[in-house]
């Protein structure tokens, strides 16, 4: 997959994906990512790439001109097709289900706004999706492209190297569920112990007992998913043993 990311600061972005999977997935060669700066496209003694405003205000608005030649020699870099997404806050917040379907593509192109945002012109004109990673106002559209850089990067084939552990991570599957908890060494500490199902070596009943915690800890924690997640009879009667556990446990809000 390739990532162009237009940027008044493209070495963020690169910074950002030199690390963890992202770092990885460069180095296999299943990721390209390119950065480009409007700067290097501004004309003038000052090489501006913004204004103020029309009708007043505070702030700056980032400019058409330099913006439109910087997205023309993204495109140019490569012949394959590629949707301009804009990192804003006005977008449509970013989900897995959207972000499976963005990892599908051969490539796109991210535009990041600064000041107070970008000439609403350009966004109608070359704008195809506008993403936004949460409802809050950052600085510039940087951190919210370095989260969806990395959000396709690990979706990748090859890019992690347990392909089973995207599959279990929260929000994956059909069903969009919570993860359950996970545990590590050791056994027992003075926090608490594993659960024994887990040590039992019964494969079967870890599989249920992680499914209830699944559907148990969307329950407590992201009821609002379950409305969607259209479950069946088994996973129903999983998730009244784990509300009926909880209340005997005094429903403290943490998983039984």
């Amino acid at each position: 997959m390739r990532i162009d990311v237009i940027s008044l600061f493209p070495e963020f972005i690169d910074q950002c994906a030199g690390f963890g999977v992202v770092g990885r997935a460069r180095e296999r060669g299943l990721l390209e990512l390119q950065g480009w700066n409007p700067r290097d496209f501004a004309t003038g003694n000052y090489r501006r790439v913004d204004d103020r405003p029309f009708g007043g205000g505070p702030g700056m608005v980032m400019l058409i001109e330099p913006l439109r030649d910087c997205l023309a020699a993204a495109r140019l870099a490569d012949p394959q097709p590629a949707p301009v997404i804009y990192l804003s806050p006005q977008g449509k917040p970013l989900t897995q289900a959207r972000a499976r379907e963005l990892a599908a593509l051969p490539r796109m192109i991210l535009l990041c706004g600064r000041y107070e945002g970008v000439d609403e012109r350009f966004l109608a004109h070359e704008v195809d999706e506008e993403i936004s990673i949460g409802d809050y106002v950052l600085s510039g559209g940087e951190l919210g492209a370095a989260v969806l850089v990395d959000v396709v990067t690990r979706l990748q084939d090859g890019a992690l190297n347990d392909a089973e552990s995207a599959a279990q991570d929260s929000f994956e599957g059909p069903q969009g569920l919570l993860d359950c908890p996970h545990y590590t060494h050791p056994s027992s500490h003075e926090w608490g112990d594993v659960p024994d199902i887990l040590r039992s070596g019964n494969h079967a009943a870890i599989a249920r007992w992680r499914r209830q915690q699944s559907l148990g800890r969307t329950w407590l924690r992201r009821p609002d998913l379950l409305d969607e997640a259209g479950l069946d009879k088994k996973d129903r009667a999983l998730l009244e043993d784990f509300r009926r556990q909880w209340q005997e446990a005094g429903g403290s809000g943490q998983a039984p």
